[in-house]
């Protein structure tokens, strides 16, 4: 008779005022691993869709599943080794030059705020809790160790830089994370001259968080540009696979090197992400980069504290048409001139939609799936009344 096998390991769905101490139990005891709930009602939803909880976890030494953001479709559940989270803790605390007391600005259920709580966790510091608006966040920062961290999205950087509080608050810690989209040149500026020390970073789920910051690889990171412009990356904190999905983890894992979505290129030493692959688009003949358009968009938008996206939406003239969203009441017009001022006129928006208010991610990006069901709404409307 054949001995018994070991007994099948399931996820620990965790709330997220659970996390914290799961994730404790998962890296330090041996504990189950954890699948953390976002708070939104439907996210929530499609995390448990996907999770099916119900399935035992068939990878070795697994320590969370993590939910991608969704932000262009439904979200996909990043396995992740606890070998992989030591490994880019460790890479981590390398690079910023030692361990250190952490504020926890950024929801635990996206990779960046669960890294922040594995941080804490394996150097054995604290993570303490602040409002995602920071409003707490100089009561807080009195409160940690003077080697101290926080991991902040651009959009909350950018608000806290309009409050001398806030950014005085920043200011006194050892290194400010920035991630989750791209700083622009203005953000970093403002950041430097309000004394604060920004360390932006590049990274996903799949990678357990940041793994290039500052443009600059973390140590065992290994980085190469496809013929196609897209990044690939080694590393040891990358992802076992997407849960329950051979087939996607076969597409995105490949001799050991993770198939981002994002194009780069090395310029000056460092890496520069230029956007999404599936960013180009074909307009009226020309190829478009609505990366870099919304690059361009977002700093109008922020001339006037609003924000914005980009979206392609198909046309039988165009190919694609290239419409700009944003929660201001702007001109088009005036909006059309910053963006001539970077790229050529095919590149420029065709229409400007307004609404009350754009739909964001709790990650900092913004949710293009409901930003598109939104504008089509509204462009159909636009287009019967003329």
């Amino acid at each position: 008779m054949n001995a018994a096998g070991p007994e099948p390991v399931h996820l620990q769905a965790v709330e997220p005022s659970e996390v914290a101490a799961s994730l404790d139990a998962s890296l330090l005891n041996d504990g189950p691993p954890i699948a953390p709930l976002p708070a939104d009602a439907i996210e929530r939803a499609q995390t448990i869709t996907m999770l099916q909880l119900s399935q035992p976890v068939i990878e070795a030494d697994p320590a969370a599943v993590i939910a991608t953001s969704g932000s262009t479709g439904a979200p996909k559940g990043v396995v992740l080794s606890r070998a992989a989270i030591h490994a880019s803790v460790e890479a981590t605390c390398a690079r910023l030059g030692g361990v250190g007391d952490w504020a926890l600005a950024l929801p635990p259920y996206y990779i960046a705020g669960l890294m922040v709580l594995a941080r804490a966790s394996l150097a054995g510091t604290r993570a303490v809790s602040v409002r995602t608006d920071l409003n707490d966040l100089p009561e807080v920062a009195g409160t940690l160790s003077a080697q101290r961290y926080i991991s902040l999205v651009p959009t909350q950087l950018g608000r806290a830089l309009r409050r001398a509080d806030l950014a005085e608050a920043l200011a006194s810690f050892s290194a400010v994370l920035v991630g989750g989209g791209p700083t622009s040149d203005a953000l970093a500026t403002g950041a430097a001259g309000a004394g604060i020390n920004v360390v932006t970073t590049y990274g996903m789920s799949e990678t357990c968080g940041g793994c290039v910051y500052d443009g600059q690889p973390l140590p065992s990171v290994e980085i190469d540009i496809a013929d196609d412009g897209r990044i690939m990356i080694r590393s040891a904190s990358l992802f076992s696979s997407y849960r329950l999905r051979p087939d996607l983890t076969t597409e995105g894992l490949a001799d050991g090197r993770f198939r981002t979505q994002d194009r780069g290129l090395w310029q000056a030493g460092k890496l520069h992400v230029l956007g999404r692959m599936d960013d180009v688009v074909l307009t009226g003949g020309h190829k478009v980069d609505l990366g870099e358009v919304e690059r361009c968009v977002q700093l109008w938008a922020a001339q006037h504290s609003g924000r914005a996206a980009v979206i392609g939406v198909p046309d039988t003239t165009w190919t694609t048409v290239i419409i700009a969203v944003s929660d201001l009441p702007g001109s088009l017009e005036d909006l059309q001139d910053v963006v001539r001022e970077s790229l050529p006129g095919y590149a420029v928006p065709r229409e400007l939609i307004s609404l009350d208010e754009l739909p964001w991610l709790p990650s900092g990006k913004p949710d293009r799936v409901a930003i598109r069901t939104m504008i089509m709404g509204a462009l159909a409307e636009r287009r019967a009344a003329v």
